[in-house]
């Protein structure tokens, strides 16, 4: 039995960083959001099952942070990325190149956020906008998309009546189930291991991936804890070895982090709890279906190297925001969807293939692999037009 029916300018499915960001930027620009997901947001570091990992937003997800309300909650807390540097470890001797920020602009390439303190802050965000109505507890049931609107029903009886529904809820979304799209995905036997270390060294706002065989190593800059440099780190490795590591006492694994880092800052002690995620990607056959957009995980997924990821996800959004405020009342409409897709599957498809072949690269550790990537990234790197045309692509230019 239904128990409520509502109607709203949009609905969207999700609440992790991506759809919270779009409830907020949807709600700044005046629109109507109901905004549901199953779980209820943890917004605390210490919480059982808090996202202990953190987010590097490029400049111009920052923009679109700043355009729904967030980056003033959010930038006290933020560490930038001045300095990008891929150290090739494999290599004999070692290549180290660094990619600075101030060779193409004034700003850094990022800034580094907890994701528990993203979901705190952008909640706060908004309870203050009275045209968000949010409901954490209450998940995306199934719905019937009709000419003029999508019925919804959600988890707790309810229904909602929305012009458009956005897909916001993850790799195995409900949205792009219920909608019938398929996806292709690709697995690489990879795990990544998740935590946070404290160092010696300064990490001077630098951003380091080194590659090895099995995935890359990368430390982001954190501000400090206890006192101490703090940086977040991203270790992938073939699965069953991320799961060994991720099982290791403290200091069998301090030990192991330490000299898999080349001791860049150099011994590490542990600062937060290990988490261990799949590596894979995934892209969907299609990114809307009638009265919907799929976007962030719902439509691409890929390995968490060069910020790509979350950075795609609020592109995603800032091109879905950017054709509703251009004509409201095409809101939902096949037209408003087909150049939402027109605009964006492509990128999407070009960045997950990059990603992809990049991937595969630092998995090599064939010799002969090893040494071609060494020295792609000093042949790359010695161009300085290649070098800059390759730090804007990074930061979301075609």
């Amino acid at each position: 039995m239904i128990m409520e029916s509502k109607t709203t300018d949009i609905l969207i499915a999700g609440g992790g960083v991506a759809g919270l960001s779009a409830a907020a930027a949807f709600g700044t620009a005046g629109f109507n959001v109901v905004i549901v997901d199953p779980a209820t947001p943890i917004t605390t570091r210490d919480a059982e099952g808090a996202d202990l990992r953190t987010t590097a937003f490029l400049q111009p997800a920052q923009q679109f942070l700043a355009m729904a309300g967030l980056w003033d909650r959010l930038a006290p807390h933020a560490t930038p990325l001045q300095t990008m540097r891929i150290v090739d470890a494999a290599a004999q001797p070692p290549v180290t190149r660094d990619f600075h920020a101030a060779d193409i602009s004034d700003q850094p390439f990022g800034w580094n956020l907890h994701n528990w303190l993203l979901r705190r802050e952008m909640v706060a965000r908004l309870a203050a906008l009275p045209n968000v109505d949010f409901r954490p507890g209450t998940g995306f049931s199934h719905m019937v998309a009709r000419t003029s609107e999508a019925l919804v029903s959600l988890t707790d009886g309810t229904q909602v009546r929305a012009q458009l529904v956005i897909g916001a809820d993850g790799r195995n979304s409900p949205v792009r189930t219920a909608a019938d799209i398929n996806v292709k995905t690709t697995r690489y036997g990879q795990k990544a291991v998740t935590f946070a270390v404290t160092h010696d060294a300064p990490h001077d706002n630098i951003s380091t991936e080194i590659h090895q065989a099995g995935g890359p190593f990368t430390l982001v800059p954190l501000p400090d804890h206890d006192g101490k440099p703090c940086s977040a780190v991203v270790w992938m490795d073939h699965g069953p070895e991320a799961m060994r590591l991720a099982a290791l006492p403290d200091a069998e694994f301090e030990a192991a982090a330490s000299a898999r880092s080349a001791y860049t800052y150099g011994p590490l002690t542990l600062a937060s709890r290990r988490m261990i995620w799949p590596i894979i990607s995934q892209i969907a056959q299609s990114i809307t279906g009638p009265r919907t957009a799929l976007v962030a995980e719902a439509a691409h997924v890929m390995p968490p190297i060069g910020a790509q990821g979350l950075n795609m996800s609020l592109t995603d959004l800032a091109c879905l925001l950017g054709l509703a405020q251009a004509a409201p009342e095409n809101l939902g409409t096949q037209h408003m969807l087909d150049t939402y897709a027109r605009r964006r599957h492509r990128d999407i498809k070009l960045r997950v293939t990059g990603i992809d072949a990049l991937n595969r690269a630092s998995i090599a550790g064939s010799p002969v692999v090893q040494d071609l990537r060494a020295k792609g990234i000093q042949a790359l790197y010695g161009i300085t037009p290649v070098r800059r045309k390759l730090m804007q692509i990074g930061l979301g230019a075609r």
